[in-house]
């Protein structure tokens, strides 16, 4: 492989937020307004993260990381654009993206009731067309590509067709295979990919899990798969913003001097299974505190009572989290 999985920097940039107008993350008004979200706002408004992500890369000696899909709207899009502006080479980023959603809510913040902003579709076919799609706007750029929220019910985890097209576009572009998890089944998911063989080798290098200090239940999975070799991408670690609001989370931010989404991803950071991150951050100075729960890790590290003491009163139900998750309105 060009790039593998393993040379990822420990914090990324995903960009579910970033690019397209409507996203389930609270108080998003509060950061782009009322006002039209226009094509042009919203690749300004990324470019500006993505500069911040590549000065604080640069600075930590970390190759940036950016994490596209092709329901984010017009993530790929933007992160294209923007690396070749700014005369980014291939071995001087990493990006990931994803296939089996296709975003449809035709960059409307807000749709009909029972209006889909991203329709799922996990057949070989749409893999082939959207990884077309994908070359299209990322070119040589890609290292990893996932299948977008695997899931039991959606048969992936079963369709030979499409685990020999993912493997061979392993070998054909040297890209990574990954896959992405939702839901409360996200440890029964995991362990059924990771008994998925193509030709006697295993189908998937890395998972991107959602696991954060509501959302715990994958945890004991993702060790298992860590130690199997996997790669660990943590994703929504501010659970779309509701993290914040936690009273344990600000209580032990207090203590400690820092801001409460430092605390939240160190948590996360400081786990057995030596995750890799992805920030959320739609404007500069949120990414830059996100980054700060790198140093703050440490710390946490170094006191395993507190972080055992954090983790045993923020966590809930996997269940409950899922159902609040789902009430969420795109905003």
């Amino acid at each position: 492989m060009r790039t593998t999985v393993g040379a990822l920097p420990c914090f990324g940039l995903g960009m579910a937020a970033l690019g397209r107008p409507g996203y389930i993350n609270l108080n998003r008004d509060a950061v782009f307004g009322s006002d039209a979200r226009t094509l042009d706002k919203m690749q300004t408004q990324a470019d500006q993260v993505l500069d911040m992500l590549f000065r604080l890369s640069k600075k930590s000696g970390f190759i940036p990381w950016i994490d596209c899909a092709r329901s984010y709207g017009l993530s790929e899009k933007f992160a294209g654009e923007y690396l070749k502006k700014r005369n980014i080479k291939r071995d001087e980023v990493f990006v990931s993206s994803k296939w089996g959603y296709t975003y449809v809510a035709d960059w409307n913040v807000q749709l009909d009731p029972g209006e889909p902003h991203e329709v799922k579709d996990h057949s070989a076919y749409n893999f082939l067309k959207q990884l077309d799609e994908t070359v299209s706007f990322l070119g040589d750029y890609v290292n990893l590509y996932q299948i977008h929220s695997a899931t039991l019910e959606s048969g992936v985890l079963e369709n030979a067709d499409v685990h020999k097209a993912l493997s061979q576009c392993r070998k054909e572009r040297g890209w990574a295979i990954g896959l992405s998890v939702s839901s409360p089944k996200q440890d029964e998911v995991i362990r059924r990919a990771m008994e998925i063989h193509v030709d006697g080798t295993k189908l998937f290098d890395s998972v991107q899990c959602t696991y954060n200090v509501l959302e715990q239940r994958p945890g004991p999975v993702l060790i298992e798969a860590h130690q199997s070799g996997m790669d660990i991408i943590i994703k929504e670690g501010l659970a779309n913003g509701r993290v914040l609001q936690n009273p344990i989370i600000q209580e032990y931010s207090r203590k400690l001097s820092c801001e409460p989404d430092q605390l939240a991803l160190a948590c996360i950071l400081a786990q057995p299974f030596r995750p890799r991150v992805l920030s959320g951050a739609v404007t500069p100075d949120q990414l830059q505190s996100n980054w700060a729960a790198k140093e703050l890790a440490r710390k946490v590290q170094e006191d395993p009572t507190m972080l055992a003491e954090i983790m045993d009163q923020t966590k809930i139900e996997s269940e409950k989290y899922w159902s609040e998750r789902s009430t969420l309105a795109w905003n």
